[in-house]
């Protein structure tokens, strides 16, 4: 009974007032900044890649702005971009992918307001310490009884979605693939991933911070490698692979059956929907990251956070799906005809990564590439989503004591980290994915309200 509320709310949110709530929002921050996502895209690049480095000067209070980046990335790169997109292509045909594009598009100009705002409005404690996000750029932008509960509202949200029942999501599916893969029982898993997790959990944002600086080139290098190994082996069906995404992005009905407008209408939606909820623009996700980030003006974080954005979508997922597309859906391959049939009893969206890079790799190998990806993506997401969780749990628990509601946070993330690793429930998925798009409501408002501040910003006028 409870799951099937939790799905039917999940459905109203995701059809008919999540896509369209965060593509106004795009759309909004495109126009009144004259699309910064076009204008800066290059300093952006410059400042994420001209000082790049895997071993970061270490600062006292927050990080630094790759630092914070490479904790966004670590959020937003997680088992979506693997699961998600293969999901997408499955319901809405390969020309899902254009329509991620399009959305991505504008969630960079989301996601520059929200990095931008997050700096604006972070505070600095009496110890020196830095919190930063949305709760704080929501009691801005509504000051009073209305702003206090919209923040109450997000906080709880988030705490929940990501802190506690997201984790345990991504560390299922660490547990999952591993005993899959590798024959390596979930429960040993689970251990292991919770020593990891509360040594880094528990050494604070600097660790943090060192952490995933360095894993998140790592693991995006690994997997842009092996999919890059694909494509070049299955060359000859590039034009073909790029050619479906656009001739099915405006006639998916070839493929996925039914008529046209029904089709187009579930091509933009899963494209939309997987797009959004993969890069996390307008979610209230990742301004917690970038508001630690140590910058001579917000302008600066911003331009970086939207090539968080360019790296999840452009390059991440797109390459998974290429990768997809041309070795399932090219000549011989078992989609070619559509998602129909009997390939409905054999693929699905978590095992179509694997078949896919199994094609060229070999069953087995390919399996256990997919596998040592995801952990590297999931086990990435846990740490950004822990710190998210906690910077909520201070700002409504711990204005007193931060450091024993801190341990006690840690401790009840790590018992749903372990659970993940042993237990799967739908009503868990379906609980995660409820509260992450209740939490988007009060961050969108929020930003609607506050477009006058971010425009200030753009081109680097207004210091920190």
């Amino acid at each position: 009974m409870l799951l099937e509320i939790v799905q039917t709310v999940n459905s109203y949110l995701s059809d008919y007032i999540l896509v369209f709530l965060l593509i106004a929002v795009g759309l909004l921050y495109s126009i009144k900044t004259r699309f910064v996502q076009i204008r800066y895209f290059g300093q952006g690049m410059r400042q994420v890649f001209g000082t790049l480095s895997l071993n970061g000067q270490k600062h006292k209070t927050g990080m630094s702005s790759f630092q914070a980046l490479a904790t966004a990335i670590a959020a937003q790169v997680g088992t979506g971009n693997i699961v998600g997109a293969g999901g997408a292509i499955l319901t809405g045909g390969p020309g899902a992918i254009f329509w991620m594009w399009i959305i991505a598009f504008f969630g960079m100009a989301t996601i520059y307001a929200e990095a931008t705002l997050a700096q604006v409005t972070r505070v600095r404690h009496a110890d020196g310490s830095i919190q930063g996000g949305p709760v704080y750029y929501i009691t801005t932008a509504f000051r009073g009884a209305f702003g206090k509960f919209l923040a109450g509202f997000f906080a709880v949200a988030i705490i929940l979605a990501l802190g506690f029942f997201g984790c345990m999501v991504q560390s299922n599916s660490i547990g999952s693939t591993f005993e899959t893969a590798f024959g390596i029982p979930s429960w040993v898993v689970g251990i292991v991933l919770v020593v990891i997790c509360a040594v880094i959990f528990l050494g604070g944002v600097q660790r943090l911070a060192a952490v995933t600086e360095k894993l998140v080139p790592v693991m995006a290098a690994l997997f842009i490698l092996g999919g890059l190994v694909v494509l070049v082996l299955r060359i000859r069906y590039i034009p073909e692979t790029f050619a479906m995404i656009f001739r099915y992005a405006f006639a998916p009905n070839a493929i996925i059956g039914g008529g046209l407008g029904a089709a187009l209408k579930i091509a933009i939606s899963q494209g939309a929907k997987r797009g959004l909820f993969s890069n996390e623009a307008g979610m209230g996700s990742t301004p917690h990251a970038h508001a630690l980030a140590n910058v001579s003006c917000p302008h600066e974080q911003g331009v970086v956070a939207m090539i968080g954005v360019f790296i999840d979508t452009f390059v991440v997922l797109t390459l998974n799906a290429l990768v997809i597309i041309s070795t399932l859906y090219t000549e011989g391959g078992p989609l070619a005809a559509g998602y129909t049939g009997e390939v409905t009893t054999v693929l699905s969206s978590t095992n179509l990564a694997q078949t896919a890079f199994g094609v060229v790799m070999g069953e087995s190998l390919g399996a256990k590439f997919v596998a040592v990806c995801l952990f590297f993506f999931a086990f990435s997401t846990i740490l950004g989503w822990n710190l998210f969780g906690k910077i909520n749990v201070i700002y409504l628990f711990g204005k007193k004591s931060p450091k024993v509601c801190t341990v006690i946070y840690t401790v009840i993330a790590l018992v749903f980290i372990f659970l993940g690793t042993v237990t799967s429930s739908d009503l868990v998925w379906g609980l995660s994915d409820m509260f992450n798009q209740l939490m988007v409501i009060p961050n969108a408002i929020a930003l609607f309200a506050l477009t006058g501040i971010v425009v200030r910003c753009v081109g680097g006028d207004k210091k920190q």
